[in-house]
């Protein structure tokens, strides 16, 4: 039998049959997947191979196969650093949900998160969720974001999931697709999904105010089939996002503004630090290009984790 992961739990799988059945599933043995060290061998998304066998009362499905990924959203794992967690595979479209300040979600995390989405050829989306919250100081700072982000040339949207706020956009850009929603804890991803598609009922929390963080809601990622012809994946709230597997020389090649300035620097493997005639240094003197994404490559590149600031704006 053939079908879709739809929900893991790192020991069981529940996979949807080609009918239309889901059954709950283990892998057969020892599973590995060649040329990737990931901390969970089957992810939601995975098309798989599967037969179903009776243990005592219970029929259980066993996993024999995996079928080739279109393309799949990896991060570094959490405690193993030379270990890559699979979020999710299979999909048409991220959404990275981002907060001002309920929680702060940092410029560094988000282009983490779209240079992996572009490294995979995943088309992004920036929602830039609670707008109903926000105070004149705080528009501004949304308003500067989406300044960055639709020049190189992501699609920003404003929401406000309890003020049902393009809500009905989103559904539109979702429709016959299976998209991704990703995020810190907090964002209010669940809230959103729940205003997407009101019977799926997920559960939420209220943020801590002593942290200004979500409390995880979401445990484990989950596929949903939604009533208007979508497929959504739910994922648990990241804090931070661990590039994986990028050399020097292509790390550029997934900021869309670099890459297309590339041609015009002086030397052909420039990475743009510290190369005479550099053209996207050029642009960066000439304010074309993002002070904020620079710092961001910079970071990247250098091999530096996260950090997790509360001065998010400051110099930036």
């Amino acid at each position: 039998m053939i079908g879709t992961v739809y929900k893991s739990t790192g020991s069981w799988y529940w996979v949807k049959s080609d009918a239309g059945n889901l059954h709950k599933c283990r892998i057969k043995g020892k599973f590995r997947i060649k040329g990737i060290k990931s901390t969970n061998p089957i992810a939601v998304g995975d098309e798989v191979d599967f037969e179903l066998e009776t243990i005592g009362d219970e029929e259980v499905g066993v996993i024999s196969d995996i079928h080739e990924r279109r393309n799949y959203i990896v991060r570094k794992s959490v405690n193993l650093s030379k270990q890559t967690h699979v979020i999710a595979s299979n999909i048409d479209q991220v959404f990275l949900l981002v907060t001002i300040n309920n929680p702060p979600t940092l410029t560094t995390f988000i282009d983490r998160f779209l240079i992996t989405a572009e490294a995979y050829s995943i088309k992004a989306v920036l929602i830039f969720n609670k707008i109903d919250t926000y105070e004149i100081e705080e528009r501004a700072e949304i308003l500067y974001l989406k300044d960055i982000y639709e020049a190189i040339g992501y699609q920003c949207i404003e929401v406000s999931a309890t003020e049902n706020t393009n809500v009905e956009l989103v559904k539109e850009l979702m429709k016959g697709k299976v998209s991704m929603f990703s995020g810190h804890s907090g964002v209010g991803k669940t809230t959103l999904v729940n205003a997407i598609e009101p019977g799926l009922d997920l559960k939420t929390k209220e943020i801590s105010e002593q942290h200004k963080q979500g409390q995880h809601t979401t445990t484990f990622a989950e596929m949903f089939d939604l009533s208007f012809g979508a497929k959504i994946i739910d994922t648990p709230g990241i804090k931070g996002f661990g590039v994986v597997d990028m050399s020097k020389e292509e790390l550029g090649d997934y900021f869309p503004e670099f890459f297309a300035l590339k041609e015009h620097c002086k030397f052909n493997n420039c990475i743009h630090v510290k190369e005479p005639q550099c053209a996207v240094k050029a642009a960066l003197e000439e304010e074309v290009i993002s002070w904020s994404r620079y710092k961001s490559y910079l970071q990247i590149l250098e091999g530096e984790e996260e950090h997790y600031r509360t001065d998010i704006w400051e110099n930036e």
